[in-house]
């Protein structure tokens, strides 16, 4: 996992997502349910109300290029959201933040936000990032056949944009978590 370290620039939203007591919870609905990349003590299901999961997001560098840009998932505003939470033990946690604030912001597409998940009975505070629909890396609302056509060209430092795909659908499919969308999005896709 690295950065280890918090550039200066991040230092104050950095501070503001660290908890005050306890353990870091973080909210995963993409690719941080299947390659979460930090170390956590226990991972549960959880829901996330408020937000949805959608290829709402474009990449010009995971999974796209700034001439060729992919899509990527987002937490978008309205409904709800199943994921993974993952908690990690607060000697870890300045080191997960700074590994997370290094993999999702450094284009400014998403806000880093401490929400409250369900996690079984109880509710946890979560950090997550979800949509900055101000950024325009936002695709705002698209039909299942654009967003396939996008997926289904791009790809990025981190793969192809339909491997993104493939690995989150699998990866909601063993977790029991509903994908209708995006299984939509996946048969165009392998249609292609």
């Amino acid at each position: 996992m690295t950065p280890t370290t918090m550039p200066q620039e991040f230092a104050i939203p950095y501070a503001q997502l660290l908890p005050r007591q306890g353990d870091l919870w973080v909210f995963g609905y993409g690719s941080l349910m299947w390659d979460p990349g930090f170390s956590f003590a226990a991972a549960k299901r959880a829901v996330l109300h408020g937000y949805h999961r959608a290829f709402c997001m474009y990449s010009e560098r995971h999974r796209g290029t700034p001439e060729r840009p992919g899509l990527v998932l987002a937490l978008d505003a309205g409904g709800s959201c199943r994921g993974v939470a993952y908690r990690v033990r607060r000697s870890l946690a300045a080191e997960v933040l700074a590994y997370l604030w290094h993999r999702e912001m450094p284009r400014y597409a998403y806000l880093p936000r401490s929400l409250g998940v369900r996690v079984g009975p109880d509710t946890a505070r979560c950090v997550t990032f979800v949509a900055d629909r101000a950024s325009p890396k936002y695709a705002g609302r698209l039909t299942a056949e654009h967003a396939a056509r996008v997926i289904a060209a791009a790809a990025g430092e981190r793969g192809t944009n339909r491997d993104y795909l493939a690995s989150t659908v699998r990866h909601m499919d063993e977790l029991g978590i509903p994908a209708g969308r995006i299984h939509e999005i996946q048969r165009i896709v392998e249609g292609s």
